[in-house]
């Protein structure tokens, strides 16, 4: 993922409604030690830590990182947050539940996913739970290859003084996404953004599931426990070692 694209976050009310859940299913007095992948600035890692629980969090982007270490210790929170790619994370039987909330699996190749996932499994216990999100192939419904540009006057979302954007969307097979992001500022430098993301139905999320080992799958429509439904454009996935 680019470091750019760290902002984005759901809305608070559904991650109280996440951690609330998640609560239920993975209770802090049987499930305590959590690994939080991609946590970004901490928004759930805080919250699961006012619910008991022990928090790692890990992730890329060195600003997330020192930002959320700088709001736990203003707010009393004890959480380990590690600057890192989680690629290369390298745990055994530390962790009764991890978490990857965002989205954030698809945007990887098919290679880092095989390898993410034996890392989640090592760094699980036994019976540990892992819970993770996707988008379904209805995130994409009705979106066609497609070209476009802009241009931002002063500051904007990639860069902070004027620059024009050239943006292209392209289609794979195997439901695979790429959203590309041609930058080129007031002095003529080009960056060139690609963020990738592969989409799944249940049984394709199933079949990387179990080459690793992972059992009990459950499938729900989002982070909160509701019912799976195949118009839903995000998929919760809820798997045990």
């Amino acid at each position: 993922m680019h470091p750019k694209l760290e902002a984005a976050s759901r809305s608070h009310g559904f991650m109280d409604k996440s951690v609330e859940w998640i609560q239920t299913i993975a209770s802090p007095e049987v499930k305590k030690n959590v690994l939080d992948l991609g946590c970004g600035p901490g928004l759930y890692a805080q919250r699961l830590s006012s619910k008991g629980y022990s928090i790692t969090g890990i992730d890329f982007s060195k600003r997330s990182i020192e930002y959320a270490r700088e709001q736990a210790k203003r707010q009393g929170y004890n959480i380990k947050y590690i600057y890192m790619d989680y690629l290369e994370m390298d745990y055994n039987d530390e962790f009764d539940l991890v978490l990857l909330i965002y989205c954030d699996f698809g945007v990887l190749s098919h290679e880092q996913r095989r390898i993410l996932l034996q890392k989640i499994y090592s760094a699980m216990k036994e019976g540990g739970k892992f819970i993770f999100d996707v988008f379904t192939p209805k995130n994409y419904e009705g979106k066609q290859e497609s070209k476009d540009w802009y241009l931002n006057q002063g500051s904007g979302f990639w860069k902070p003084e004027t620059h024009l954007c050239l943006q292209t969307h392209y289609i794979y097979e195997d439901n695979i996404r790429l959203d590309q992001y041609v930058i080129i500022d007031h002095e003529n430098k080009i960056e060139v953004i690609r963020v990738w993301n592969c989409c799944y139905t249940k049984e394709t999320i199933r079949a990387e599931l179990e080459r690793v080992g992972f059992k009990n799958i459950k499938i729900y429509s989002d982070v909160s426990s509701k019912v799976y439904d195949e118009e839903s454009k995000t998929m919760c996935i809820v798997v045990e070692k």
